[in-house]
């Protein structure tokens, strides 16, 4: 095994992905081939209603491929159990937590789920862990603080911290910046560039920030109507991939900034 194959946290072989229905098959994408490589920050970007919810929701089990492989440590997704999965992969997702009444150190502690007892008891280790994640985000002045107190930007940043308390290889985030003004948005990305150089996990997000993706990314997953590419995000502005991301009618990519501008 050669020492790029060792990081390797994730990998597609031949991966389409879609709907079955008992009338008819939805393809949404096909012949994906992706890596995820150990202590990178990867963004998963496109157009909206291009299919990245189904893709990510297909890469953490939530639904089945049409077609292909996933492996993740060289092992394929559809063999790992539930616990197993909660081991080596966090998920931070947009739906509303149900649990706001809980103080923040609770909720953060949640991520210690797949490695407490059948009772949830917290051991030393636990509540050591507990507390590095929350300072690793920097929110030790939120600890008591019931989640309901918490402003959107807070609770992101507490969901993320519950995700490194459960302390797996990967973490993958749907649209963390939603909601978020453009400070936040910038900040909560900032914030997870610095984890992944900290901690050196690897982190995919899908997010409909491409600039701010393509700023601070080491790779990015491009989805259009075609294929599904993966790369550095300045290899993908030498390639033009990002020309044909959306319509010409409004919006342009200016390879000189790498970023999208209005058209005058």
């Amino acid at each position: 095994m050669t020492e790029d194959k060792k990081h390797i946290i994730l990998k597609t072989e031949n991966l389409s992905i879609g709907y079955n229905s008992k009338t008819e098959k939805t393809l949404v994408a096909s012949n994906i081939n992706i890596e995820l490589n150990k202590g990178k920050l990867i963004g998963l970007i496109g157009a909206n209603g291009i299919g990245k919810s189904t893709l990510l929701r297909t890469l953490t089990k939530v639904q089945n491929p049409l077609k292909g492989e996933i492996f993740i440590n060289d092992t394929a997704l559809k063999k790992y159990s539930a616990l197993d999965l909660a081991k080596v992969m966090s998920l931070v997702l947009t739906e509303p937590i149900t649990s706001k009444n809980l103080s923040v150190f609770e909720l953060v502690a949640l991520g210690r789920q797949p490695y407490t007892n059948w009772i949830g008891n917290l051991s030393k280790e636990d509540i050591e862990i507990t507390n590095r994640a929350i300072s690793q985000v920097n929110i030790n002045h939120l600890k008591d603080k019931k989640c309901f107190e918490l402003s959107d930007g807070q609770l992101q940043n507490v969901m993320i911290a519950r995700a490194l308390a459960q302390d797996t290889d990967l973490i993958i985030l749907d649209e963390p910046t939603t909601h978020l003004d453009m400070y936040h948005k910038a900040y909560i990305l900032k914030l997870l560039q610095k984890l992944v150089k900290e901690t050196n996990k690897t982190i995919l997000f899908s997010s409909h920030e491409i600039n701010l993706a393509i700023q601070l990314c080491d790779n990015l997953i491009v989805m259009t109507d075609t294929d599904v590419v993966s790369d550095a995000p300045c290899n993908l502005i030498t390639k033009g991939t990002f020309e044909n991301l959306f319509p010409k009618d409004l919006i342009a990519f200016d390879e000189q900034t790498g970023s999208f501008r209005v058209k005058k």
